[in-house]
């Protein structure tokens, strides 16, 4: 006898809103709605779709030996997440298999929460019972039924969320995929995760009490309706998230259309949840996932020699786009040149919505299109590009491997990914010099009459400089060379490596006088061309410093760094995706890059939370911090940093990268090194109303204990990061910097006091000003 279905909290829901159920994992779950499956996919990609997803089953794992037994029973590093924070990760046997997927959530310290697919529920609730057996101090919980869960996912999630969230003063996650916040509705517990299942850039989950779900259901529709919003069933979530690229366990994972077991690294997306952190230890499946992934990298690289006569990772899944008229389903067979080479493990025709325009400027337009995708188990060899045959009842369809069928890059819309013909761009015909000439000084002169008299510049990265500053800036140093390094021998003199630079020689030590002026310190590098360029020179001298007690070995990196999150202003070049990446670590703990974001408060994202920043610090001791922001509306708290990492066995450098805020140092602002700043950064073109360019500054002078990082830093300026300094906008900069000292006191006061009357203008005219009131929203120049 057939056991009856179970239901969600919101079963009654989805029948009396004429929702067509179906039998799915042995639960009743709607398939679609009246509008139909595809509405409904199209609805999520265009505003948004509400999915119920308590069918999931749900494990609350804690006690003694929690991290140990994570870390033995899942491929990924639990040890990676912080409260706050999820991943996607798999429940894997002994020779590499996947017992299922799932996804690990941290809401709190003291506990995880793992979800699984609805199908697999009691089988990985008795699998893990069975390995909880070496883990005597470990206590689950089943809370499927008693957790209701509902994903908001598409580009209108967010605003629908932030707009009830505010009644309760209660933020979303912070930017960023698989971030997590503990919020209230209307007095409900809801736990939110910045996760789903469909490739949407913005999309959440939402986990709270079971006897609710109707209530926040309904809320959720209440205001998203009028924009767009659907409730979506299982049929449109399908369709999303083979769209998406992701996979669904008895289709790309588990066992195969023969019988035989799929390799977890057979599936492409299943890197980012396998790990070998050296801290993880020897878990379930470790062996034959490195064997795997040793076969994976020997094919990238084109090392045939090292794939074993019989690999393990023969198959995998790839991306299949139809070119011909017609659909594809699981099972069909593929071919290459009459070979049988797989078979597709999920197709079907998708909607998608068409966008008009180009670039930046494109966007959504009403205009609708269908086509043929699949994923498919292929032979490992085949190349993306390559053309497949499928077998498609009676007929073959041309089908084409690709990388992806979505990209989510540009948010708030994901972006469908077609297959088109590349066409590799030819010069157009050539004119003549005279046309060409007189074309490029109309173009250049309407547009400097444009930007400096038709436009009010916002930008707050751009400032323009005095004329004479432009006109010093083309003098004749500008087409010249002046190479020059400092020769210990020769009695620390800088050698010039051309004829005829005695006025440049000239300008660069006026120059280093006036910022050692400016910034308060006794050393300045000034050849820097960008503040971007600083950056890498500090990094690159750090990593030169950190090795030079042996340089015959390979130089290790920073081991930990601190910053500010890019989505939280923090500057991209102090990012592993920026300068950055070169000169940091991989931390096994983290299982990536060593970069640890500085908390913020809760009540003020803006704002460093110092408390959990003092932890932070004890606990990862950071080998560098890096302050300064792209986003800046307030000082930065050095001096209580300075307190924290004084305080430490193992010296920690603060760094301030005030590109945005150099040319507000003073009293009105701060004073970085009376502020206990070790070295600053900058660019010379914002704040700062001088050329483009940038600088270094410090204290490290030839009477500090550490002076060779200074002379490392002057080393990775030149000949490390360039050689020519670009001497025209070095005289420039000179006029510059005896401007903003001339100007010290009451420029950046103004600067500031604008802001302020500006914000509080906004203010009163109805708009929402970002920052504390009680500081007039702003310390800087920056309005939000």
């Amino acid at each position: 006898m057939t056991p009856e279905p179970k239901k969600t909290p919101l079963n009654s829901w989805h029948k009396s809103h004429g929702a067509h159920m179906v039998d799915f994992g042995g639960w009743e779950m709607p398939l679609n709605y009246k509008p139909g499956i595809v509405e409904e996919h199209l609805a999520t990609r265009r505003s948004g779709g509400l999915f119920d997803i308590s069918h999931m089953g749900r494990f609350r794992i804690c006690g003694e030996d929690l991290l140990p037994f994570l870390q033995y029973a899942l491929t990924n590093n639990a040890l990676a997440l912080e409260p706050g924070q999820a991943q996607y990760t798999i429940l894997a046997n002994e020779t590499g298999g996947a017992v299922d997927d799932a996804y690990l959530y941290r809401f709190e310290e003291a506990g995880y929460l793992l979800v699984v697919n609805a199908s697999n529920t009691q089988k990985d609730w008795d699998w893990l019972q069975e390995l909880r057996k070496k883990f005597p101090g470990v206590v689950m919980e089943n809370m499927t039924e008693r957790i209701a869960m509902v994903s908001l996912q598409g580009p209108l999630s967010k605003s629908i969320l932030e707009g009830f969230l505010q009644e309760t003063r209660s933020r979303l996650p912070d930017p960023g995929k698989n971030n997590l916040r503990k919020v209230s509705v209307d007095g409900i517990p809801v736990d939110v995760a910045r996760t789903g299942y469909t490739g949407e850039p913005l999309g959440f989950e939402l986990f709270f009490p079971a006897e609710r779900a109707v209530a926040i259901w309904e809320k959720i529709l209440g205001r998203g309706s009028a924009q767009g919003i659907l409730p979506v069933g299982l049929g449109a979530r399908d369709t999303l998230r083979l769209e998406a690229g992701l996979p669904l366990y008895g289709h790309e994972l588990g066992i195969d259309a023969d019988g035989q077991e799929i390799p977890i690294l057979a599936l492409p997306p299943a890197k980012i949840a396998v790990s070998f952190s050296e801290l993880k230890g020897n878990y379930l499946g470790r062996e034959p996932l490195w064997k795997q992934l040793q076969e994976i990298q020997a094919r990238e690289y084109g090392w045939s020699d090292r794939i074993p006569a019989s690999p393990l990772i023969q198959r995998r899944i790839w991306p299949l786009a139809v070119l011909s008229e017609g659909v594809v389903r699981q099972g069909f067979q593929a071919f290459s040149s009459d070979r049988p080479v797989g078979y597709v493990t999920s197709g079907t025709m998708v909607p998608y919505w068409k966008f008009e325009g180009q670039g930046i400027s494109s966007c959504l337009g009403q205009e609708k299109g269908r086509r043929s995708i699949a994923l498919a188990y292929l032979d490992a060899d085949l190349k993306e590009g390559q053309e497949i045959r499928i077998s498609s009842r009676g007929k073959f369809l041309t089908g084409q491997l690709v990388k992806r069928h979505l990209s989510a890059e540009a948010p708030p819309y994901s972006r469908p990914i077609l297959v088109e013909k590349i066409v590799v761009k030819k010069p157009g015909p050539k004119e003549s010099l005279h046309l060409s000439v007189e074309a490029l000084v109309k173009k250049a002169r309407e547009n400097t009459h444009w930007r400096q008299r038709q436009t009010i510049n916002l930008i707050p990265s751009e400032q323009s400089p005095s004329p004479l500053v432009k006109l010093l800036s083309i003098s004749d140093p500008s087409a010249r060379y002046a190479e020059h390094r400092n020769y210990k021998f020769l009695g620390e003199a800088d050698v010039f490596y051309y004829q005829g630079t005695d006025f440049i020689e000239w300008v660069e030590t006026k120059l280093q006088e006036e910022m050692e002026r400016f910034l308060g310190c006794s050393v300045v590098e000034t050849r820097i061309i960008s503040g971007q360029m600083a950056n890498a020179a500090v990094f690159s001298a750090f990593v030169d410093y950190l090795n030079r007690a042996y340089r015959r070995i390979n130089p290790r990196k920073f081991r930990k760094v601190m910053n500010h999150h890019l989505g939280r202003g923090g500057h991209l070049s102090s990012q592993p995706m920026g300068a950055l990446r070169d000169f940091i670590d991989l931390a096994p703990d983290l299982d990536r890059m060593a970069a640890v974001n500085f908390p913020v408060q809760e009540e003020n994202p803006y704002q460093i939370d110092l408390k959990q920043a003092e932890e932070y610090i004890q606990r990862h001791k950071p080998e560098l911090i890096i302050l300064g922001k792209s986003m800046v509306i307030y000082r930065e708290p050095i001096a209580e940093l300075r307190r924290i990492v004084d305080g430490m066995k193992e010296k920690t450098w603060i760094m301030y990268d005030m590109a945005h805020v150099l040319g507000l140092i003073g009293p009105h602002f701060q004073q970085p090194f009376r502020e206990g700043a070790d070295i600053v950064t900058g660019s010379t073109h914002k704040t700062f109303f001088g050329t483009q360019r940038g600088i270094i500054g410090s204290n490290l002078d030839e009477t500090s204990e550490y002076y060779d990082l200074w002379k490392a830093m002057t080393r990775r300026t030149f000949p490390g990061s360039l050689s020519n300094h670009h001497l025209g906008t070095l005289v420039g900069l000179l006029l510059a910097a005896y401007e903003m000292n001339a100007f010290a006191d009451e420029y950046p006061k103004q600067v500031v006091a604008n802001a302020k009357a500006f914000a509080r203008a906004l203010k009163n005219a109805g708009l929402q000003v970002e920052g504390d009131p009680a500081l007039g929203y702003t310390e800087t120049h920056q309005v939000l």
